[in-house]
């Protein structure tokens, strides 16, 4: 009888955030994040009149798109896991890190712009993705500006297969393959299966598997959200064909 693997159901905590989180410098290192970073600086720096020289990312895992930012801006880098924390910290020592949930953080400080990247899409459900906004549009300046870059929207969203990874300077080695669907269209989420291929120093390979729940929110729900947090919104497309949503605080309490 042939033996069948199931991929267990999505996890609250993935371990690529937690036990695997040794392993991101080869999962998503900064060199992958180049010409995004590029693109990125470009929309931050004229997203909202007045200075921006200080910036505060929610969700920033582990800092492969900040050490392109970082001499551009004074950083501030969270993430809930503190795991993440500790691999972005160590890419990134000159940068103020804090531990942090993205839907209910706060600093008591505001910053010239605030981004959420890929990370929003950990936001699996309409009241966490809400305090998402609400906590990012809390933490900028009146005149400031909020950037959020899902992977998708609703209406952006497409199935897809990818496959990475690469080796590191101690002898170990990452390889993955990322399965993404729909399984309910009716529904607000979307799923990920990641399958990790682990390579030890002494030559020792494994594997691991998981699953992970994403929200997929219309793009008005965004544009919504960020208004009633007191952020008037505009969205652009990344050339990567990615929703970009663009925030001003306006002056007042942002929630």
């Amino acid at each position: 009888m042939a033996l069948r693997t199931v991929i267990p159901p999505p996890l609250e905590e993935p371990q690529l955030y937690t036990d695997l989180a040794s392993w991101w410098p080869m999962f998503s290192p900064p060199e992958e994040y180049v010409e995004e970073a590029e693109d990125l600086l470009g929309i931050l720096r004229t997203a909202a009149p007045g200075p921006a020289t200080t910036m505060l990312e929610l969700g920033a895992g582990g800092g492969s798109l900040a050490f392109h930012l970082k001499s551009h801006f004074t950083l501030t880098l969270t993430d809930r896991a503190p795991e993440m924390v500790a691999v972005s910290r160590a890419v990134n020592p000159e940068c103020e890190h804090r531990v942090g949930d993205m839907t209910s953080l706060r600093l008591g400080r505001t910053f010239d712009r605030v981004m959420v990247h890929d990370a929003i899409m950990y936001a699996a459900d309409r009241d966490s993705a809400r305090a998402t906004v609400q906590t990012a549009v809390a933490h900028c300046r009146p005149g400031g500006a909020v950037v959020l870059l899902p992977d998708f929207v609703r209406e952006t969203f497409e199935p897809a297969t990818e496959s990475g990874g690469h080796d590191s300077p101690d002898g170990r080695g990452m390889r993955y393959l990322m399965w993404t669907w729909d399984p309910d269209p009716e529904d607000e989420t979307f799923e990920t299966a990641f399958a990790y291929l682990l390579r030890e120093a002494d030559g020792t390979v494994s594997m691991s598997q998981e699953r992970h729940c994403f929200g997929l929110f219309r793009r008005e729900d965004w544009l919504t959200w960020m208004r009633e947090a007191g952020c008037s919104a505009t969205t652009r497309r990344d050339p990567w064909n990615r929703e970009v949503i663009i925030g001003v605080r306006e002056s007042g309490d942002g929630g």
